[in-house]
């Protein structure tokens, strides 16, 4: 039978020393070419300013939104029938109406947002008959209440 070969490992170079454990391991160059930090005599303390040097930042400005301009009005325009609202101001238009909304047997109301001028305003009995007189004014972010006649 043949002999079998041999699976033994090559001998460590001669030249190689053992690593003894905990040893340092080999010295690095100890020159740097800058201090990590200055000197304490260098070091500058910053000077505090006055609290009335300080500036301090201010919220944000934003545009207040006018509020509500709420128009009421007093009228029973019975059972089936509604009032709607024409006129100048946001959402509104002399073409056509927008609805009231009856919170009583005889009261209406409606909320126009955003009205930064005068509403002019007229109602309207189911969106088709005008009511008689002037044209109604309403203050913005006023609460108006009006009794029209048909």
């Amino acid at each position: 039978m043949p002999a079998a070969a041999s699976s033994k490992l090559a001998p460590k170079s001669a030249t190689s020393e053992p690593k003894k454990f905990g040893s340092a391991p080999p010295a690095k160059s100890a020159s740097r070419s800058q201090p990590l930090a200055p000197p304490p005599s260098r070091i500058e303390t910053p000077v505090p300013l006055p609290p009335s040097a300080v500036a301090v930042p201010s919220a944000p400005r934003t545009p207040e939104t006018p509020a509500a301009t709420i128009i009421t009005a007093k009228i029973n325009v019975g059972f089936g029938n509604a009032l709607y609202l024409r006129g100048e101001g946001p959402s509104l238009s002399w073409n056509s109406g927008l609805l009231l909304k009856n919170v009583e047997s005889d009261i209406w109301t409606i909320s126009i947002l955003g009205a930064k001028h005068p509403v002019v305003f007229k109602l309207l009995l189911n969106d088709s008959a005008w009511s008689t007189g002037e044209d109604y004014v309403a203050k913005p972010g006023s609460n108006t209440t009006v009794t029209p006649k048909f």
